[in-house]
């Protein structure tokens, strides 16, 4: 499967908002976007030029897509679902992705970052209500107990990611073990527990085209 091998602090200067991709370097005085806060490329720092309604929609899209790691068929498959659940579309849609194993991960303090996350995941570190789980786009459920697997425990980045969790908290939604390396889901999250600025129904206006 594509994925983007580029230099990531590369995304969040395009989008103008730390996307915060890097885990920890995210937080430090490293941070390309601080240090160069203006689009990359050659020309910029000289890009004023006033986008369209459309171009404001895509970079909506591309913004989320790209916190959360997707491919764009990824992101459009999930879109597709959410469209057809009762309720908000732009909400559906958003709870559908923090509902993904890897997400999930990275929320609970297991990964620094949702990349640390897939990986983990892919490499079967982690048990779901005590049975393996190695795809990335699982969806949790109310009840879940996501927990690292007894022979993963000792994993220096798992433990220094757990270390930097306090710095961003864990979400109300979810309930985290910390000595037991243990998290439970106690609940979908709502829409003001997302806190990354997300304008949702631009990338529904963009999809109903």
């Amino acid at each position: 499967m594509a994925r983007y091998t580029d230099s990531v602090c590369r995304q969040c200067r395009r989008e103008n908002l730390k996307l915060f991709l890097k885990g920890d370097r995210c937080y430090s005085d490293k941070c390309a976007f601080d240090r160069r806060g203006y689009p990359p490329g050659q020309h910029g720092e000289r890009r004023g030029r006033k986008p369209s309604d459309y171009g404001i929609q895509l970079r909506e899209k591309q913004k989320v897509k790209r916190m959360y790691g997707l491919t764009e068929k990824q992101f459009h498959l999930f879109f597709d679902r959410a469209e057809r659940q009762r309720g908000i579309t732009g909400t559906n849609l958003l709870v559908l992705l923090e509902r993904r194993l890897d997400n999930v991960a990275y929320r609970l303090g297991f990964a620094n970052s949702r990349v640390q996350g897939r990986q983990f995941v892919r490499h079967r570190h982690f048990l779901v209500n005590g049975k393996r789980v190695d795809i990335p786009s699982f969806l949790v459920k109310i009840g879940d107990t996501i927990e690292v697997r007894d022979k993963s425990k000792k994993i220096q980045a798992l433990q220094d990611s757990l270390d930097a969790v306090v710095r961003r908290g864990v979400p109300q939604w979810l309930d985290l073990e910390k000595d037991g390396l243990k998290g439970v889901i106690k609940g979908f999250p709502l829409r003001e527990d997302l806190t990354m600025p997300m304008q949702e129904q631009l990338i529904v206006e963009l999809y109903s085209k």
